[in-house]
C-alpha cells in the first residue's frame, strides 16, 4: 500500500495538533523535495535528522523531528517515526548545538555507518563523496535493497549485497547494470574535463576504456621480485643500468616491494603479494603511472603523456613534451617556465615505462610496445573511474 498523500497528513495534522503542523510542514518538505512520501528510504531519514536539519535549516530542531516524526506516524510509517525521536537523533542534534559542526558531523557518520543501511566500497566500486545523478541513483538503490534486507531479518552481508546489486542486470534499467551506468557517468565527466585540447585528446577514450584491461606480464619486474625473494637475497650493487636502477627504486619506493636488509634488499610480505598474483602485480604498476604527485599538475601532465602515446604514434621526447605543455596549459594550468615544468613529471613516468619493460625511449624517440599500450589505458581507465572526492584547502 502506498503512503499517504502528504497534504492529507498534514490537514489532519492541523486537525489533531496543529501547534505541529507548521513545523511539519518545513521538515517533511525538506525530507521529501516535493516527491511523494513513499519515495522516503531509511537513509534520507537518517541523512534529513542527522545533517541537513542542523546545518540547513533554522528553527528549533528537536521540535521540528519531533513534528516531522508525528507526521510520519500518522502516515503509518513508524519506523522512521520512531527515528525522529531516538536517542541517537536527540544525542546528534545536541552535539551539533554544543559542540559544533565538526562534532555534530563526526557523530552523524558513526550512526549512518552503525545502521547498515550504508552502501559500503567494494572492489568494483569506491562510492564518491559528490556523486553524478547515476551514482546517486545506484547508491540510493544500494541502500535501498540493504534496508528491505534488515527490516525481512535476514543475515546481511553488505559488501555482497552491493556486489550484487551493483552487478547484475536490472530490467529497470533496460537489462543494464547500475555499476555500468557509474562508469560511463564517470568516464563521460573525465573525457569532459578542462580545456578543449583536452577534451579532443581525450575523446577517443571514452569507449576504448569502458571495458576492463586484460592483465599483461611484467618479466622486468617479475624477475627482480623473485630474485629479491631468493634465500640469497638481493645484493644492494645491482646491475648498474639506468633502468635497472630505475627498477629497483620503483619497487622499493613506490610500490614498497622490496626493503633494505643491511647490505641487501629482500623481498616484503605486498611483493611478496604482487610475485604470486600477476594481476596484482599488474594492477599495482598501472595504479602507480598516474599516482598522485606534489601537485596535481604533475598528474595533468603524465596523464597528458600516457594518452599521446597510447594511440602508438611515435614521438621525439621534444614533441612529446611540447604537446604534453599545450594539453596541460589548456586545462588552466601555467607553468612558470614553460616546458621545463612539464619535463620532470613526463621523464619520470617515460623512465617508469622503461624501467618496467613497457616503452623504449632514447634522444630521437619515445615508443610503446603493445604491453605499454595495455599499461596506459588500464593506467587511464583506473584514473578515470576514480571517486570524486572533496578538494580540501588546507
Amino acid at each position: 500500500m502506498s503512503a499517504p498523500d502528504v497534504t492529507a497528513l498534514l490537514a489532519e495534522l492541523e486537525r489533531s495538533q496543529p501547534d505541529l503542523a507548521e513545523e511539519a510542514r518545513t521538515a517533511v518538505q525538506w525530507l521529501t523535495g516535493g516527491e511523494p512520501l513513499e519515495t522516503v528510504t531509511q537513509l534520507d531519514v537518517c541523512e534529513f535528522l542527522w545533517y541537513t536539519l542542523p546545518l540547513k535549516v533554522g528553527g528549533d530542531h528537536e521540535r521540528l523531528a519531533r513534528s516531522l516524526g508525528r507526521l510520519l506516524q500518522l502516515g503509518g510509517m513508524s519506523r522512521y517515526a520512531a527515528l525522529c525521536v531516538s536517542p541517537t537523533t536527540l544525542q546528534i542534534l545536541r552535539t551539533y548545538a554544543r559542540e559544533g559542526e565538526d562534532a555534530g558531523t563526526s557523530a552523524y557518520q558513526q550512526a549512518l555507518e552503525a545502521t547498515g543501511v550504508l552502501p559500503p566500497d567494494v572492489p568494483e566500486l569506491q562510492w564518491s563523496m559528490i556523486m553524478g545523478p547515476e551514482e546517486l541513483g545506484a547508491h540510493i538503490a544500494c541502500s535501498a535493497a540493504l534496508e528491505l534486507a534488515i527490516v525481512s531479518g535476514d543475515t546481511v552481508d553488505r559488501a555482497a549485497l552491493t556486489r550484487r546489486w551493483l552487478t547484475e542486470p536490472r530490467s529497470d534499467l533496460g537489462g543494464d547494470t547500475w555499476i555500468n551506468r557509474v562508469h560511463g557517468e564517470r568516464l563521460n565527466r573525465w573525457v569532459l574535463g578542462r580545456g578543449p585540447a583536452r577534451r579532443e585528446l581525450a575523446q577517443p577514450f571514452e569507449v576504448r576504456l569502458h571495458a576492463p584491461v586484460a592483465p599483461q606480464p611484467l618479466p622486468a619486474l617479475h624477475r627482480l621480485l623473485a630474485l629479491a625473494a631468493s634465500e640469497e637475497s638481493l645484493p644492494l650493487r645491482l646491475a648498474p643500468s639506468p633502468e635497472a636502477l630505475r627498477l629497483r627504486e620503483l619497487a622499493e619506493r613506490e610500490l614498497g616491494a622490496i626493503s633494505r636488509d643491511g647490505a641487501k634488499l629482500a623481498i616484503t610480505a605486498y611483493g611478496r603479494r604482487l610475485l604470486n598474483s600477476p594481476e596484482a602485480m599488474w594492477s599495482a604498476v598501472t595504479r602507480l603511472l598516474l599516482a598522485k604527485g606534489e601537485h596535481e599538475f604533475e598528474v595533468s601532465a603524465r596523464e597528458a603523456a600516457l594518452m599521446l602515446l597510447a594511440d602508438g604514434t611515435l614521438m621525439s621526447p621534444a614533441k612529446l613534451l611540447e604537446q604534453v605543455a599545450e594539453v596541460v596549459g589548456g586545462e588552466g594550468w601555467h607553468p612558470t617556465t614553460g616546458l621545463e615544468d612539464v619535463a620532470a613529471p613526463v621523464a619520470d613516468l617515460v623512465a617508469q615505462l622503461t624501467a618496467l619493460g613497457l616503452a623504449f625511449s632514447d634522444e630521437l624517440v619515445v615508443r610503446m610496445d603493445r604491453a605499454g599500450h595495455l599499461a596506459a589505458l588500464a593506467a587511464l581507465r583506473a584514473h578515470a573511474l576514480r571517486p570524486r572526492k572533496y578538494v580540501s584547502s588546507g
